[in-house]
């Protein structure tokens, strides 16, 4: 009999086809009795497949004596306590790199998409008001801004590189400067204030809870953008809505939200604020790259205990 294997969240039809061929699967939003299962199915279990955004929360995560290896389809894993993870000899992967160029686009399209109106405009040309009204109102280049890279990880470094035809100037802040070619800021508040737009792509999790908060936001300013293709976490959602109903911001571009699939209705009305359902890596050919590699982390584990991509964390 295969071994049971706990899936918490969505998996692909390819995922699923190559998992079942070596376990026994067991979706989550199928089990009736939760209870029942783990105390029927779940001594037996000692790998989970999950995602950045359900994890594995800690009760069920209790109740799993043999658990030995989480693997986390995605790069961001702040729903997985990995403290609790150490304790219990748990390794944890995720899938790392594979997303690196379609988040980077993610983030430029959202940074262009501030600068050049897009809503606006393209609403614009729909409703025919051109033709009712004449030209649409002047929006900005995004040429020869200046830049601010809150996290300059291998994603922070694809989202510079992707810029460089537009000839910006960029700083970066990290906890400690990084071997790039780009000015490291100590401070983040002076970055804000020294950069046209920010850019937010540092992990989530506690440590960086808030991380942009009003100061932050006031230092970029009322001709500043926001864009963030983080965690929703890392920016005081309040304090956007305040900053932005102020004018203290000019504009935001939204991948991340704090309370996913929540979007704070102050948000949805502002028509200088870009919005999309948490989609940087969403394309076909990224999210088949993820499943994969979560798939081969399960089987690598399953074959002789060893794993492909742990977090940095389990290493």
């Amino acid at each position: 009999m295969p071994e049971p294997l706990l899936l918490i969240g969505d998996v692909t039809e390819p995922m699923t086809e190559r998992l079942g061929q070596v376990f026994d699967l067991h979706f989550i939003e199928e089990i009736k009795s939760m209870d029942t299962w783990l105390r029927d199915v779940g001594p037996e279990v000692r790998q989970v497949l999950t995602n950045g955004h359900y994890g594995v929360p800690l009760d069920i995560m209790d109740r799993l004596p043999k658990l030995e290896m989480i693997s986390c389809y995605g790069v961001g894993y702040d729903n997985i306590d990995t403290d609790a993870c150490l304790a219990k000899n748990i390794i944890a992967t995720h899938t790392p790199d594979v997303l690196n160029a379609e988040v980077a686009t993610t983030a430029v399209l959202l940074l262009l998409a501030c600068y050049r109106e897009f809503l606006r405009d393209e609403a614009w040309a729909r409703s025919g008001r051109w033709k009712s009204n004449g030209n649409a109102p002047l929006s900005r280049s995004v040429e020869n801004q200046t830049i601010g890279i809150l996290g300059m990880g291998r994603i922070g470094q694809e989202i510079a590189r992707k810029l460089a035809p537009w000839s910006p100037n960029i700083l970066y802040h990290t906890r400690t400067p990084k071997d790039v070619p780009y000015e490291y800021v100590s401070d983040l508040v002076e970055m804000a204030q020294r950069s046209d737009a920010l850019i937010v792509i540092t992990p989530g999790g506690p440590s960086t809870y808030h991380l942009v908060d009003a100061v932050v936001l006031d230092a970029l300013g009322p001709k500043g953008t926001l864009i963030n293709v983080a965690r929703g976490t890392v920016v005081d959602e309040e304090a956007l809505v305040a900053a932005l109903r102020a004018e203290k911001l000019g504009w935001a571009g939204l991948d991340v939200f704090e309370d996913e699939p929540n979007i704070p209705v102050a948000l949805s009305a502002m028509a200088n604020v870009v919005l999309l359902p948490h989609v940087a890596s969403a394309t076909v050919e990224t999210r088949a790259a993820m499943g994969d590699l979560a798939v081969d982390n399960l089987l690598q584990f399953q074959k002789d205990g060893t794993v492909l991509t742990a977090v940095p964390e389990c290493q």
